[in-house]
């Protein structure tokens, strides 16, 4: 059933084809919404639209398209896409995810991996779309599914690709951190929310058992949706408001962040 304060809307889901981001593209897309459902290949986007079509959500209202997050040639050619089919655009959600590998890994652009999927990749697809977030008539919004993981992290500022000592635990929670500083990135509006602990392919990072996807992806849509005021750098842990860790609201620490993603993403930012 469609609801009015969505069907209207467009909205880009990362990390869509699997867990929290693939029921969180049903939601939107059960209210009426236009998804672009992204996935890390075009067959595994096309995929997960398939499945949600055969599920009973309306073909219509999904559009596939793909990124590998590890390469951010990639995510400027997305976002060079979505400019041009989509020049307003409402809600992006920054969605995708992984949990840091064991060994100390390096991406081919030269940074540690789980920041580059986490909170990197992210950041320049979000910049690259600031156009169509602030296209006249569009109050766009940005949504970053983020961690409470994030409260035990610090960014290594002088080896943020944690090369000197590496943790698995500890890049993962850096790449929360800085996705959860960067929604007070005054461009955007945008926020950041833990969705809860879910049952995903991240539970082991947190516990043995979780709740089921669709409950995170409720307090996600929740905040896609126009009927929810939102402030911009407010955190949200599930429905509830709550204060983030303390450097999520340093505006030394915003623009610190700032300036270390903008030497990483380097040229690919006016690709």
């Amino acid at each position: 059933m469609s609801d009015s304060t969505l069907s209207s809307r467009t909205v880009l889901v990362t990390g869509a084809t699997s867990g929290i981001g693939f029921e969180t593209a049903r939601q939107l897309a059960g209210r009426g919404a236009t998804v672009l459902l992204h996935g890390r290949t075009p067959e595994e986007a096309r995929a997960a639209a398939d499945r949600l079509t055969a599920e009973g959500t309306d073909a219509a209202l999904l559009r596939p398209v793909a990124a590998d997050f590890c390469h951010l040639a990639e995510v400027a050619r997305l976002a060079e896409s979505v400019l041009r089919d989509h020049p307003s655009l409402d809600v992006l959600v920054n969605n995708a995810g992984m949990a840091a590998p064991e060994r100390h890994t390096l991406t081919g652009d030269g940074v540690e991996i789980a920041f580059q999927v986490n909170f990197l990749a992210h950041y320049l697809l979000t910049r690259a779309l600031e156009p169509a977030l602030t296209a006249p008539g569009r109050l766009g919004r940005v949504v970053n599914v983020s961690s409470s993981l994030h409260r035990t992290a610090t960014i290594q500022w002088s080896d943020p690709h944690r090369a000197r000592r590496y943790s698995r635990l500890a890049a993962y929670a850096q790449s929360q951190l800085a996705l959860t500083v960067f929604a007070a990135d005054p461009r955007v509006t945008a926020v950041s929310v833990h969705p809860g602990v879910c049952d995903t392919a991240l539970l082991p990072l947190y516990a043995h058992e979780g709740g089921a996807p669709a409950d995170g992806a409720a307090h996600v849509v929740r905040l896609c949706d126009p009927a929810t005021e939102i402030v911009n750098g407010a955190y949200f842990d599930r429905a509830v408001r709550a204060a983030p860790a303390p450097a999520a609201t340093e505006v030394r620490t915003v623009k610190r962040l700032t300036k270390l993603a903008d030497q990483l993403v380097g040229a690919h930012a006016t690709a």
